[in-house]
């Protein structure tokens, strides 16, 4: 368990050291007036410049003067699985940024194998008077965990958001990728390529979004390669998450003589891969292999992952936006807004061979 307050640390003091206003202003594109201006706290600054300049500030790796930095308005919980998965980082930076530019103080909470529960790293947060929480993959996602818990927590007059999987008996705002859709753009690919064996390994299927990949992925394969539903739901290997699980999944799925395999994240993918050519086989030239996530280092892979793309900036601003709006008494409609993935064709995949 990691609990720690998001908040910046000493850079650099304007007093001492501090860049010439001329490095401020090459950088922010203004005059050197104009940042004087801004580092003296004076009017007459329209306020998209004035972000500029201090944007600029930061860059050059120096702490703003005390006098332009905001008081906190509050602090924010957010409850992530885990670090290790590069997509979670990813949305907790765009998470944090966005709350930081409303004012507000992010707390990260990331849970371990054998670490703190989230029920207990919300009594934590709790604990330190957060204004509101944002949940990333958690119990909420897992359909067999106690909905409850979050029933308590508003009753509790603490507002929350819910990230990547709905739950009908919990009343609040959810924010998904289209799972279903992500499978379907992946075997749509897949058999425009050639490829009518195709698998698909997921996670665990109590978890929401594993169990709607595998029903986009069964409908995909009965409308595109008329395969019945009970063959295509054959083809499913639930395994656990990561490259441990994907390795495992690949196995399986290779033995059925799978020419494609279609992975639930970019972690099971690049385990998929390496079973691939554990077999002595090739990555795209004998087996196609598309991931899902598109985490940031995910194009400089061996060879680089055809995947289907989370939109993790806009998913995670509306999640931050609905919850600002709850924060500020404005509740907003208790519902799932669903974003639309992105298939990111690059070198994992090719034609089947012949």
């Amino acid at each position: 368990m990691t609990l720690q307050q998001a908040v910046p640390s000493p850079r650099g003091d304007l007093a001492a050291g501090a860049p010439r206003l001329a490095d401020i202003a090459a950088q922010a594109g203004v005059s050197e007036a104009t940042v004087s201006r801004v580092l003296n706290g004076k009017a007459g600054v329209a306020a998209a410049t004035r972000h500029r300049v201090l944007a600029a500030l930061d860059l050059l790796g120096y702490e703003r003067p005390v006098r332009l930095r905001q008081r906190s308005a509050g602090l924010v919980g957010l409850v992530i699985p885990e670090l290790t998965n590069p997509i979670f980082p990813a949305f907790a930076q765009v998470i944090e940024q966005t709350l930081a530019g409303h004012g507000y103080t992010p707390v990260l909470c990331t849970q371990m194998p054998g670490g703190a529960t989230e029920d207990e790293l919300v009594e934590q947060l709790e604990e330190r008077g957060v204004t509101g929480i944002v949940f990333l993959s958690g119990l909420h996602a897992d359909a067999t965990a106690d909905p409850s818990r979050y029933e308590r927590l508003a009753s509790r007059g603490v507002p929350y958001v819910l990230i990547n999987g709905y739950n009908d008996r919990i009343d609040a705002p959810f924010v998904s990728p289209d799972d279903r859709a992500a499978a379907r753009m992946a075997v749509g690919h897949l058999a425009d390529l050639g490829h009518e064996r195709i698998g698909l390994a997921i996670g665990p299927t109590r978890y929401v979004p594993s169990r709607r990949k595998a029903e986009g992925f069964v409908s995909a394969l009965h409308r595109t390669l008329d395969v019945p539903r009970e063959e295509g739901a054959a083809y499913i290997q639930s395994t656990l998450f990561g490259v441990e699980g994907g390795y495992a999944a690949a196995g399986t799925l290779l033995d059925q003589g799978c020419t494609a395999i279609i992975c639930g994240s970019d972690l099971m993918a690049l385990g998929a891969v390496r079973a691939v050519r554990a077999r002595g086989l090739d990555v795209p030239r004998d087996v196609s292999v598309v991931g899902f996530d598109d985490s940031p280092l995910i194009p400089f892979t061996d060879p680089p992952l055809t995947t289907v793309r989370q939109p993790v900036r806009a998913m995670a601003t509306a999640a931050v936006d609905a919850l600002l709006e709850e924060i500020d008494g404005n509740p907003v409609q208790r519902t799932e807004y669903v974003f639309q993935p992105e298939l990111v064709v690059r070198g994992s995949t090719a034609a089947p061979p012949r």
